[in-house]
């Protein structure tokens, strides 16, 4: 088993937005230590709690502060930007850092309508749908097959879609890497999308996203999740993904809220290194895949440290 991770930036209650970016490469030196494969960041517009909004100036940063995990995104949001200016980043990144940059790339969009206006986004529907042929697109720059060339040109570089069950066909369509997540990792018989992807692109490469923690408690390792829950949970109520709040600080909930946070952990993969083992063993067997891209935000940074630590004694 192997571990990556994705760091989407995300503010702690008191912080600046300036202290949550300059902790993401401090992390990526500390991961890469550990021997993770990757470290990823995301791309996230208008969200108070996750200043992370430039996945390629960010990724840049990690890449400098680090020098042999492999660095990229999770994702570039294609809705978000013309397929050339989006080439032309990951072009930036592959030039300065050769051999080290894994790019995924996504079909979200701003999450409000205001957000949506500053992004001169239309129909988010039709925005979707459009993703194929953005992505199309993009691909043609990355390989010198487009009319127009771009600059500087971006030679071997790893390209994932962030995809749900209609984006893995076309990952494997197209021969992309994968990267699956959410409630569709709850173990059945068989993950349908996966293994659909795997007799279209026998070769393809895949990674599975998942909230995982590891203490000496499963009650411990609950509350390092916790906080990132809570905090989605109130956005429900707020409109708003605010600062993740210390364990200590957490905020009233209704029942129904506590409710939803019960719901929401249940997707999440937590406890002792015992427990988290063998719950992904279980899920990477069902995924068929061996590499892990560990997501979940915490505001206690130690327990953070320590669970990492404990994953990468779990790696084989």
């Amino acid at each position: 088993m192997r571990f990556s991770t994705l760091d989407r930036a995300q503010s702690i209650a008191g912080d600046s937005d300036a202290d949550a970016l300059r902790r993401v490469p401090a992390h990526a030196a500390r991961v890469e230590a550990l021997g993770f494969q990757r470290f990823l960041v995301a791309e996230h517009h208008g969200v108070p709690g996750i200043p992370g909004s430039q996945p390629a100036m960010l990724a840049l940063a990690v890449a400098e502060a680090t020098s042999t995990i492999r660095v990229g995104t999770a994702g570039i949001m294609l809705p978000n930007h013309p397929p050339l200016v989006a080439a032309e980043q990951v072009g930036v990144l592959a030039a300065l850092h050769p051999g080290r940059i894994d790019i995924g790339v996504g079909n979200s969009v701003g999450f409000t309508q205001p957000v949506r206006d500053a992004l001169r986004q239309g129909d988010p529907t039709e925005l979707k749908d459009r993703f194929e042929d953005d992505l199309r697109e993009f691909l043609a720059y990355l390989r010198g097959e487009a009319e127009v060339t771009s600059r500087p040109e971006s030679g071997s570089v790893d390209v994932y879609v962030l995809a749900g069950f209609r984006s893995i066909s076309l990952a494997a369509r197209l021969g992309l890497g994968v990267i699956v997540g959410g409630p569709s990792l709850l173990v059945r018989a068989e993950h349908e999308g996966l293994a659909g992807y795997r007799r279209q692109h026998p070769s393809g490469r895949s990674l599975i996203s998942l909230d995982i923690a590891v203490a000496d408690t499963e009650e411990a390792a609950r509350d390092l999740l916790l906080p990132q829950h809570v905090a989605g949970v109130l956005a429900r109520r707020t409109g708003a993904f605010e600062a993740l709040p210390l364990i200590d600080e957490m905020p009233e909930l209704t029942a129904r809220e506590r409710t939803r946070v019960a719901d929401s952990l249940a997707t999440s993969v937590y406890g002792t290194p015992a427990q988290v083992r063998a719950r992904l063993e279980e899920i990477t067997r069902f995924a068929g895949t061996d590499e892990v891209l560990v997501t979940g935000g915490m505001s206690d940074l130690a327990g953070q440290a320590r669970s990492e630590e404990l994953l990468a004694e779990m790696a084989s």
